[in-house]
């Protein structure tokens, strides 16, 4: 392999506490605690050498970071709450890898999750940020329903395409969600389903609309000398973060990732072309194609070339079902997709595992201002050597 600018630090953890429709007993905090273990059983290590914790959560509230670590037990050298939403997972991914380099923590574990009672989702919708509780509340828009079937509106226009186009997104996934026993809508999903279902906010139908559950996820870095013999390990091969430039007067319809996406590949040393999986963030159907399109994957621009890819396999993408059927808990949404990809790189997918996977792309996408996200990043990763296939 080539060295990267993330030399040193191993991914050797990927865990979800399955999701689940209704909100289960207990707390937020319960959920994270759950993850945390499941995570350090499957790493290896064990709890007193855990010396970093990242968090993100949306209904952890009052409680922060500090105190997950307590109520765990930890006195972390480490510790970081982040609040950017489906871009999470790899903000703190990008600064737990910096931290282990720096030698300001040998073990991390990062955790993201949240718990929903109705109360709680529309709590969230009402005031996820000041803009939304000021200016789009006392529209009662109902959430970023409305916003993003503009977005598909004009995707639609821009590239040709029409409501089957994104419903192929949509089926594609529910296939890869039939092999996964922890998503939560596996049942199978056709074209004509996908049309004949109830449109929520024109042209966005009920199968466009991510679903919300309740739920966790954790992933475990450390040093990479630390990691556990029987382990197998997922290396960072390149992760950048961005934030949107045009201060939300473009129509979206570009992320950020369309500018970070050159040096991503170049300190990668790889192509999208190389990639055997990818988990891009999928609140929505036409912010799979924005994206994918934004990394590479699309280079003649040929969208339904790139669809047609997507539905018949030769492309896996979002192979857990991706938070269209698997479910979006809330922050968890972030980190799904990154432990789907650590989860098939170390060859342990089941029925759904990628033949022969040893890289993967993950992007992240978040906290949604006006109109659009206002961050995006992504990660390429690759299994190391003895990740058995």
């Amino acid at each position: 392999m080539q060295p990267s600018g993330f030399d040193g630090v191993s991914i050797c953890g990927g865990v979800e506490v399955p999701y689940r429709r209704q909100a289960p007993a207990g707390t937020t905090g319960d959920l994270l605690a759950q993850a945390y273990i499941a995570a350090l059983e499957q790493s290896g290590f064990a709890p007193r050498e855990v010396d970093g914790l990242g968090v993100a959560s949306f209904t952890l509230a009052p409680d922060h970071a500090i105190d997950v670590a307590w109520r765990l037990g930890l006195s972390p050298r480490w510790c970081m709450d982040d609040c950017h939403g489906g871009a999470s997972a790899l903000n703190l991914l990008q600064h737990a890898a910096r931290a282990i380099q720096c030698g300001d923590a040998n073990v991390i574990v990062l955790v993201s999750g949240d718990r929903f009672e109705p109360a709680d989702f529309r709590q969230l919708v009402d005031h996820y940020n000041l803009t939304t509780r000021t200016w789009l509340r006392p529209l009662e828009s109902g959430g970023p329903n409305a916003l993003f079937a503009m977005h598909t509106q004009q995707h639609m226009q821009r590239h040709g395409l029409t409501r089957a186009d994104y419903g192929a997104l949509c089926c594609a996934q529910r296939e890869w969600a039939s092999r996964n026993p922890q998503a939560v809508y596996r049942s199978p999903l056709t074209l004509d389903d996908y049309l004949d279902a109830p449109l929520i906010a024109d042209p966005l139908g009920r199968f466009d609309c991510v679903p919300v559950v309740s739920g966790a996820n954790a992933v475990v870095l450390a040093r990479a000398d630390l990691v556990k013999e029987r382990q197998r390990a997922v290396a960072i091969r390149a992760l950048r973060c961005g934030y949107n430039p045009d201060h939300q007067q473009g129509d979206g319809l570009q992320t950020s990732l369309g500018t970070l996406a050159p040096a991503l590949w170049r300190d990668a040393a790889t192509t999208p072309e190389a990639m055997d999986l990818v988990s891009v963030y999928d609140d929505y159907p036409v912010m799979v194609l924005v994206q994918l399109a934004d990394l590479g994957f699309a280079p003649d621009g040929d969208l339904r070339a790139l669809i047609a890819r997507i539905a018949s396999g030769a492309l896996p993408v979002n192979t857990s079902g991706g938070q269209l059927s698997a479910g979006q808990a809330g922050a968890a949404g972030g980190m799904h997709g990154l432990v789907e990809a650590i989860t098939q790189l170390r060859g342990a997918a089941g029925e759904r595992q990628v033949a022969n996977a040893r890289r993967a792309l993950v992007s992240g996408y978040g906290m949604v201002e006006y109109c659009y996200g206002m961050c995006a990043n992504a990660v390429v990763l690759e299994a190391t050597e003895g990740a058995p296939q």
